[in-house]
């Protein structure tokens, strides 16, 4: 499967990508002439527990300069093994590689910053996991993959030289309006601050969960990385966990900014001695930079619920609205998106799910609010529809199709989900924008690796 879009956006001839000799390319068969392939170093905090860890099953191909003068990395996942794959097998199954590519796609039309997918592609082979499964590699593209651990493997081997040419590289690569000057490691820290807050904040208004928010799976781009055992809400529950390894819960949906704080908190461990040569001073300036990350993050999250709820304008009870609006969902289990696209539109709100008296308090407050800001209704539900997406790749559905894929070799199902997902806030209403049917088996993600 080939991204025919993204192939042209980094100008990519598609057509020739998909001819038959350029399939050892995205398999790791044939490597393009000039490139010197190297699986990445990196360390990090998995499940709060440090290790050393690296490119196990993935091989950097190198950059690449798009037309517009971007600079984008092109990876191999799953092209075998590597330095650091601690005895795998370096191998990928078709499943968990389709599922990135229909997540990462998906994210990408929702507006939220991420990694992509060019393609994934079959290698004929088997992979041994708990069954035999079909083998594939995911050609993935990142604007980095510069991670938080990658800046822990150099502190954990104390070699300040590396860690401070990695820090300007990154710095140069991603936030080249940071000044060269003796406060550029401080600002630099700040800047990936507010990236990681402007992101989570956008997992949260879309209902997505990584699942597995290591620190080694925090880029300092600010891009979604590595779609393992993520999810999105179907039920509005702000404990929900999919991920089988999470079973202490630590990446729940609602932990989602507290762990980002944590993993900064990580990154600025790591480059202390890059801060000030007086220890106690580089802990003082890490410490602000982190205290002021609540105040970041509430800014970003509540700019994105107001616009999903059409308040245009700011006012300080917002946020108590907000809330009410979300125990209301949580109390009566709530779809999460359906329920936010059908504030928009009031033929919507007529159905038994909202008849209740809590809603109805709720929703006279919310139009009483409405009223005080210029906008007409017809204007604000516009805008509402903007931001509140009617398709997002659901549980059921992605599961469909994958299955159709491995059961069947059935592309066909797959491409219908792409190309809904593809205009995600456009107004339909098919099988795409229905809730899943119930179920008394909690849905469960798995890794892949």
């Amino acid at each position: 499967m080939l991204n025919h879009a993204l192939a042209e956006s980094l100008g990519l001839d598609a057509t020739i990508l998909a001819q038959p000799e350029s399939h050892g390319i995205f398999t790791g068969n044939q490597i393009p002439k000039g490139t010197e392939p190297i699986a990445q170093a990196y360390a990090g905090h998995q499940f709060g527990h440090f290790t050393g860890l690296g490119d196990g099953r993935a091989i950097l191909l190198g950059e690449h300069l798009a037309p517009n003068g971007a600079r984008f990395d092109i990876q191999l996942k799953g092209s075998g093994r590597t330095p650091f794959s601690r005895g795998g097998d370096g191998r990928a199954a078709m499943g968990p590689m389709l599922r990135e590519y229909i997540i990462s796609e998906a994210m990408h039309a929702l507006g939220v910053p991420t990694t992509r997918s060019l393609a994934v592609a079959s290698t004929g082979e088997l992979v041994f996991r708990n069954d035999e499964l079909p083998g594939a590699v995911l050609t993935r593209v990142a604007a980095s993959h510069i991670r938080v651990g990658t800046f822990q493997w150099a502190a954990a081997h104390e070699d300040t030289a590396a860690l401070r040419a990695l820090a300007d590289h990154t710095r140069q690569r991603h936030f080249p309006e940071i000044a060269d000057d003796a406060s550029r490691h401080i600002a630099f820290f700040r800047a990936v601050m507010h990236r990681q807050c402007a992101l989570v904040a956008k997992w949260l208004h879309v209902g997505f969960i990584h699942g597995v928010m290591n620190t080694d799976n925090m880029a300092l781009s600010g891009e979604t990385i590595d779609y393992g055992p993520c999810a999105f809400m179907d039920v509005y529950d702000p404990s929900a966990v999919f991920s089988s390894i999470d079973r202490q819960g630590r990446y729940a949906y609602e932990k989602q900014p507290e762990i980002a704080r944590w993993n900064l908190a990580r990154l600025a461990e790591a480059i202390l001695p890059l801060l000030h040569d007086d220890e106690k001073t580089a802990v003082d300036l890490a410490n602000e930079a982190l205290g002021e990350f609540e105040a970041i993050f509430q800014s970003h999250w509540l700019a994105g619920m107001r616009n999903k709820l059409g308040l245009m304008t700011d006012e300080p009870r917002d946020r108590d609205l907000i809330h009410a609006w979300l125990e209301w969902m949580q109390q009566n289990r709530m779809d999460f998106t359906h329920s936010f696209r059908a504030l928009s539109d009031e033929k919507s709100l007529a159905t038994p799910c909202f008849a209740d008296d809590a809603f109805a308090g709720w929703h006279t407050r919310w139009h009483e609010r409405l009223a005080r800001q210029p906008q007409c209704f017809t204007d604000v539900a516009t805008h509402m529809r903007s931001h509140n997406p009617a398709v997002i790749p659901r549980n059921h559905k992605v599961e469909e199709a994958l299955a159709a894929v491995s059961d069947h070799g059935d592309l066909s199902v797959l491409e219908r989900l792409l190309c809904a997902l593809a205009k995600p806030y456009a107004d339909r209403d098919d099988e795409y924008t229905c809730p899943p049917p119930a179920s008394t088996t909690p849905y469960r993600t798995f890794c892949g690796t």
